[in-house]
């Protein structure tokens, strides 16, 4: 139950962190996208400030959330953030929620149900081997490296959403890397601080964050958000399933229900992610 509460915590956090960093990042040159210089002048943002607040208590949450819980669990339960959203943006803009907000969200809720109580993911290891861990952030470098490489040569949206799922794939890894950290964490702080996958989280992380913050430079929320939102938790659960055990359901039937759920789950997100109410809320920050 504590990981639930504090993963649901946690998607808020991040849905709020999400609309101001975007906020902040649009109005910065596009000639500083994926360079450190973008990060040092959004520093001298307040908004972006308050961004990183909220990015930083999303963290933590998540950090209690994976130390008690399993990725193929926590991770989805983070595009709960976006139903946090539409209320904020009727709220902020004044207007209601209309018949297409009430279907996403509830796309995204039956979806995201059905997934997890159809997959039943076994508690797997609180630990991967550091082979393992090597070998997907391997995979994982290259994959976002190719992604990058695309994104060199577009602009505007394009541009946004390949940065957004290179972002996404990052988060994933990154995540996996919180979650040894949380356990390294339990046999002390000089062994988690004597580990590699404590140093390749910070860098993983501040990798990760360029990307993100490169996105949202590059359009508006709508053409990242969904796929920062939908490829963070697919590559989780491989990853949880993968290095950790967290095996779900694999019979014929339940791999379709869980196909339905996810493909209901990832409409859901994309329809969410359209909504008036999300740009709504983003310009009334």
């Amino acid at each position: 139950m504590l990981a639930v509460v504090a993963a649901l915590g946690s998607a808020l956090c991040y849905a709020l962190a999400s609309v101001l960093q975007q906020r902040a990042a649009a109005a910065e040159p596009l000639d500083q996208s994926l360079r450190v210089g973008l990060l040092t002048r959004l520093m001298l943002r307040p908004l972006w400030v308050l961004g990183i607040g909220a990015d930083v208590l999303g963290y933590v949450l998540q950090f209690i959330a994976l130390g008690h819980g399993t990725l193929v669990v926590v991770q989805p339960l983070l595009v709960s953030g976006l139903l946090f959203a539409l209320p904020f943006g009727a709220l902020v803009s004044g207007r209601r929620m209309e018949r297409r907000d009430w279907v996403g969200g509830g796309a995204v809720v039956v979806g995201l149900a059905l997934f997890l109580v159809v997959a039943a993911p076994a508690k797997g290891r609180p630990v991967a081997s550091g082979v393992t861990l090597a070998a997907i952030g391997v995979a994982t470098a290259v994959a976002a490296g190719a992604l990058l490489l695309v994104a060199r040569g577009r602009n505007g949206s394009p541009r946004a959403m390949l940065l957004a799922t290179a972002g996404g794939l990052l988060y994933g890894f990154t995540a996996a890397l919180t979650k040894t950290a949380a356990h390294l964490l339990d046999r002390g702080v000089v062994h988690l601080l004597t580990s590699w996958p404590t140093y390749a989280l910070v860098a993983g992380g501040a990798l990760g964050l360029l990307v993100t913050q490169s996105a949202f430079q590059a359009a508006p929320l709508a053409a990242s958000l969904p796929m920062l939102t939908v490829v963070d938790p697919l590559a989780s659960i491989a990853i949880g399933a993968f290095a950790f055990g967290e095996n779900i359901a694999s019979s014929p039937v339940a791999v379709l229900a869980e196909v339905a759920g996810l493909a209901m789950l990832v409409w859901g997100v994309f329809t969410l992610a359209r909504s008036p109410l999300v740009s709504g809320a983003r310009q009334g920050v």
